[in-house]
């Protein structure tokens, strides 16, 4: 029977992205009645699941990068022999179970995911592109919660939004009193999650002596830079192991 299963066998090499994206996470919104046009728990409860990815789930990505609903991890080595269905499938779930735990919800929740073949100068290509969308989901977000506040539906709200540039959209939230350069910065630009090398004093019982370890510890960037920028472009090619 094992030949019926004709995607098992379907293997990638690192490095790749696995970018997961919330199902249906509107119906979610409205249960929680979360805080718009951004929950600040929500998106601690995001971040914490990407600690969890990292720290708890056995995969070991070398790093995740969130914002909204969506999860992008970066693997330089993979598990399960680097099977895709097995990749895509144990993250997602992983994920969902543990946003789950974070929300401390009864309702199934699911994410998608796919895998994206990737480099050192893709990454950074990748995750620019990345911000980028996640600032058009700022914008977007600011300025559709602000038309429904004024009476607008939601459907109206977004005609009134479809095409419109971002310069016009940020004049829009400008004239409500709103500087959406100003908000905070893990709405505009995303949180980036990744292991940072620090160094611990412990003792040592042996030879009664005080001794300095290196440990890796998960490190919350709520404030990363634009990748776009020089400072981006060294801090995501460090952390893939690059030049």
């Amino acid at each position: 029977m094992h030949e019926r299963e004709i995607f098992s066998n379907l293997t990638i090499f690192p490095p790749i992205f696995i970018r997961l994206d919330g199902r249906a996470f509107h119906r979610l919104s409205r249960e929680l009645r979360l805080e718009k046009p951004f929950d600040p728990a929500f998106h601690a409860s995001m971040t914490a699941v990407c600690k969890r990815l990292l720290s708890e789930s056995g995969l070991e990505p070398a790093f995740a990068y969130t914002f909204s609903d969506e999860i992008s991890l970066f693997f330089t080595t993979l598990p399960f022999t680097g099977r895709i269905e097995k990749l895509d499938s144990v993250t997602a779930a992983f994920a969902a179970s543990s946003l789950a735990i974070e929300l401390g919800v009864k309702t199934p929740l699911a994410f998608d995911a796919r895998v994206i073949p990737a480099s050192p100068d893709f990454a950074v290509e990748y995750l620019t592109w990345r911000q980028s969308e996640a600032w058009r989901n700022h914008i977007n977000a600011y300025c559709q919660h602000a038309l429904i506040k004024e009476g607008f539906s939601s459907r109206a709200a977004a005609a009134k939004l479809s095409g419109m540039q971002s310069a016009a959209m940020h004049d829009m939230m400008y004239a409500r009193g709103v500087n959406l350069a100003e908000t905070p910065a893990w709405q505009r630009r995303g949180t980036l999650i990744c292991r940072k090398k620090v160094q611990k004093e412990g003792y040592n019982p042996l030879t009664g002596k005080t001794v300095v370890t290196d440990r890796s510890v998960v490190t919350v960037l709520d404030d990363p830079p634009l990748f776009s920028t020089p400072e981006g472009n060294l801090l995501v090619r460090s952390l893939c192991g690059g030049p």
